[in-house]
């Protein structure tokens, strides 16, 4: 069984009688020749792992496909609609309340998804049910205190921050050659409009060359501490 993936019974969940489960949301996209298409989607299940073992919470399996539009023209990228997203998490979120568990922490490893904040703030409106995981503020101090040496607006894409979170927590997935793979677009004004294939030929938007598996490791440190935040509100009486 796939170390991202619960193996947790039913009755580990009863014993355990959590009030909020963590999802891992990734994505199915080109993440150049040397990374896999599932990349987001391992990357958001090492850390939602990360976070309910740390916190003792109920895990749910990842979801693998969502927004991936701007990467459609390159090879291997399937993607969902976001209607079709927000519909899936928010199904998730009720079936979740049905048996017992009110909160719900949605890890998202992608950027192209952008519905899932809106999902998360309509679920709040009823109350403090959902929060969205890592937010920005997140991201740039796990940066900070795994000293990378780019910026985010540089390392967008199959860079320093993910590869270096793949050579921690699956380096088995880290072909041969990444390390040749940088190509820097800071500047993408048109993005929305023209997709990754406007800024980027080898599907890579950063550097990869300067991952390495201590500072992702001192990443999952950073988010996991992170969390605690989000969660406090969430189980909030």
């Amino acid at each position: 069984m796939d170390a991202t993936i619960t193996n947790a019974t039913s009755g580990d969940e009863r014993r355990r009688g959590p009030k909020v489960a963590v999802l891992p949301v990734g994505s199915f996209e080109q993440h150049g020749d040397h990374l896999p298409l599932t990349t987001d989607t391992v990357i958001a299940s090492l850390i939602a792992r990360r976070i309910a073992d740390d916190y003792d919470l109920f895990l749910l399996p990842p979801i693998t496909i969502a927004c991936s539009h701007e990467h459609a023209p390159m090879p291997g990228t399937v993607s969902i609609s976001a209607t079709t997203l927000y519909a899936v998490i928010n199904d998730i979120w009720r079936s979740l309340q049905a048996s017992g568990v009110p909160g719900l922490l949605v890890v998202n490893a992608h950027g192209g998804n952008y519905v899932l904040a809106n999902v998360v703030q309509e679920a709040n409106t009823t109350g403090r049910n959902l929060a969205l995981f890592p937010v920005r503020d997140d991201w740039h101090q796990a940066r900070e205190h795994a000293g990378l040496e780019s910026s985010g607006a540089e390392d967008m894409h199959g860079g320093e921050l993910e590869v270096s979170i793949l050579l921690h927590g699956a380096p088995e997935l880290v072909r041969e050659g990444i390390a040749a793979d940088d190509h820097v677009a800071t500047d993408r004004p048109h993005l929305l409009t023209l997709g990754m294939a406007g800024y980027t030929e080898n599907g890579i938007i950063g550097r990869p060359s300067l991952a390495t598996a201590t500072k992702g490791k001192a990443l999952l440190d950073s988010l996991s501490r992170s969390a605690a935040a989000h969660l406090a509100i969430l189980t909030e009486s």
